[in-house]
């Protein structure tokens, strides 16, 4: 989001920045232009006063005296400046002019001025000159009156190289400023979309650890405009009582699960007294009631076992869970050879040096992760038919450290992957194996307490692939 708001801040600076600027440009070239040709009609208007003759009129012959002044003022003025000067009669023929090769003004870039020169005008603004433009002549023409009559035209002919250098100088020292102004603009955008994003980018991060379990997580109200505080008190406000909900709720489910424990209890021994006054040929509904208060009772030991993992806190520390996982396999393997069931461990800690295996140590709460992986692995041997085996491996991928249990049952659909691990979902297909629906959920909390998640993926050719991943523990944190 800074990125988009610094785009659309600094694309409007731009504009802003073009749009005062490029008409700028244009006025400083042409104020540069202007200053020019007002040094050219002084010059001219100069040159005019010396060409007036005093003797004849209509272009007669001036004195000798007046004639070699002029000549020797437009010879200077052509050395110094490099500016083409002559004084010319009504029909364009010279009567003095520097370089001599200029024999004619009455045609080419001075055929315009001369023209209206001849009308008793000056000339009127040249067109604007260009720091792009080569070979271009800035003309200026003014009228030489005697007795209220034109008697010959003053011509000056002005590279525009200089010119275009000046405006190109002007020009640079504009996107000089300009580009400082950009920095500034840069600078106080960066500061004016920290200082309001602050709070959303606080709001965005407790929403995550909120979403991901991490349900103390709250926003600090500072920094940000009026009313972002006031978003942030009120999503801390909100957090609150949603905590509070859900710390009624276990308290609910942990207290009702407690409470009906004993009663359910005191209800199974009395079937069981019932059972030995009940008359032959009665077994069968007996051996049913027995059966579904064994369910009920597997129930209610796993809504106590949920209610605790969701108020267990984050014990997460550096791991072992390599050799964790070895201890879990151990304690699991008797009831997989009871039930006909391989179960082995990958990547196992080397038993005579005890050492772990390379990159095997996460960030986990052990005892919270071995019961995650107890249900885990208690599922895997439900539905691992008997010759078939359930593989744990324990592998480091990136950042995180993974245990991986891969079983060869049935496995699930890809509509069923997106609902495994909901509390009480069972496959429709797997009605027949007992369990409650809840042992996946209470791993996944217990992971999630800790910073870990729970992922399903399909074991080929065939079976479910529950993967067990923790953030991996630095040196750093190994220390601690």
């Amino acid at each position: 989001m800074r990125t988009r708001l610094l785009g659309i801040l600094l694309a409007l600076m731009a504009c802003v920045l073009v749009a005062l600027g490029l008409p700028l440009a244009i006025s400083e070239a042409a104020a540069e232009q202007q200053r020019l040709v007002v040094d050219r009609i002084d010059d001219t208007a100069r040159f005019a006063a010396l060409a007036q003759n005093p003797v004849g009129q209509a272009g007669g012959p001036m004195a000798g005296e007046q004639l070699r002044t002029l000549e020797t003022e437009v010879r200077r003025y052509y050395e110094v400046y490099d500016i083409r000067v002559g004084v010319f009669r009504l029909n364009g023929e010279p009567i003095t002019a520097d370089p001599v090769s200029w024999t004619d003004a009455a045609v080419g870039a001075s055929a315009q001025p001369f023209t209206e020169a001849l009308d008793g005008r000056r000339s009127h603004d040249p067109p604007q000159a260009w720091p792009w433009q080569r070979g271009q002549r800035l003309v200026v023409a003014s009228p030489v009156v005697w007795d209220g009559d034109v008697v010959a035209v003053v011509v000056t002919e002005s590279p525009t190289g200089p010119l275009g250098s000046r405006i190109l100088h002007r020009w640079l020292l504009l996107a000089g400023g300009e580009a400082a102004a950009v920095l500034v603009a840069v600078a106080a955008a960066v500061l004016l979309t920290g200082w309001v994003l602050r709070p959303v980018q606080d709001l965005d991060k407790v929403t995550h650890d909120i979403a991901t379990g991490r349900l103390a997580s709250r926003v600090a109200p500072a920094g940000g405009p009026p009313e972002l505080r006031r978003l942030a008190r009120a999503f801390n406000e909100m957090a609150d009582h949603v905590e509070q909900v859900l710390d009624q709720q276990r308290a609910f489910v942990a207290d009702a699960s407690h409470q009906l424990r004993n009663p359910l209890a005191a209800l199974m021994l009395r079937v069981e007294a019932m059972g030995m006054e009940l008359p032959e040929g009665h077994e069968g509904e007996l051996t049913g009631v027995r059966v579904e208060g064994r369910r009920l009772a597997t129930v209610l030991d796993d809504l106590l076992g949920l209610a605790v993992a969701e108020h267990a806190g984050q014990g997460a520390r550096p791991t072992d869970l390599a050799a964790l996982a070895g201890a879990r396999v151990e304690g699991w393997s008797a009831l997989a050879r009871e039930r006909g069931v391989g179960l082995v461990l990958a990547d196992a800690p080397e038993p005579e040096s005890g050492r772990t295996a390379p990159g095997a140590v996460g960030l986990a709460d052990p005892v919270g992760f071995g019961s995650a992986l107890d249900a885990v692995i208690d599922n895997a041997l439900k539905f691992t038919p008997p010759g078939e085996q359930v593989r744990v491996a324990v592998a480091r991928a990136g950042d995180r450290v993974a245990v991986a249990v891969s079983d060869a049952g049935p496995g699930l659909t890809a509509e069923e992957l997106e609902r495994i691990g909901d509390r009480f979902w069972r496959s429709p297909r797997h009605q027949n194996v007992d369990g409650s629906g809840l042992g996946l959920s209470i791993a996944r909390t217990l992971l999630t307490a800790s910073g870990g998640e729970l992922e399903f993926t399909p074991n080929e050719p065939w079976g479910l692939t529950v993967t067990l991943a923790v953030p991996a523990a630095h040196p750093a944190d190994r220390k601690r």
